[in-house]
């Protein structure tokens, strides 16, 4: 569903809600990049814009043209702050896919250990 039309470099992403419910998201190009939207956020936004705020895991694959690829495709810095104001860093799992039948899964704190959340504003 992504539309890569400049990088073809096409990004799926499934985020699993506490309640169960499933939220796709795809990358979304644009002409000038800026406004380009990655698939974290775009699941992220979808889930958050129908009243979810309680987030399990996410899971994230990626690749150029219509091949997956064989590597890792992990969130960028932007889409890891996203998932910090509103996942708990230490029990919210990142799931990134290989391939169908091989994947890495990290906690949110392995990939962003200094990350900035709500907590800081409080504390």
């Amino acid at each position: 569903m992504a539309y890569t039309p400049y990088s073809e470099f096409k990004v799926g992403a499934a985020l699993l809600t506490k309640g169960g419910k499933i939220y796709r998201g795809c990358n979304i190009e644009n002409a000038t990049y800026t406004p380009t939207n990655c698939a974290e956020r775009t699941a992220f936004f979808k889930a958050i814009s129908e009243g979810e705020h309680e987030f399990q895991c996410i899971a994230i694959v990626g690749g150029k043209g219509e091949d997956i690829s064989t590597e890792i495709c992990p969130p960028c810095g932007v889409c890891r702050q996203v998932m910090m104001e509103f996942c708990d860093p230490d029990s919210f799992k990142i799931i990134l896919g290989k391939n169908m039948g091989e994947w890495e899964v990290y906690t949110l704190r392995e990939l962003l250990p200094f990350g900035f959340g709500p907590a800081n504003l409080n504390a």
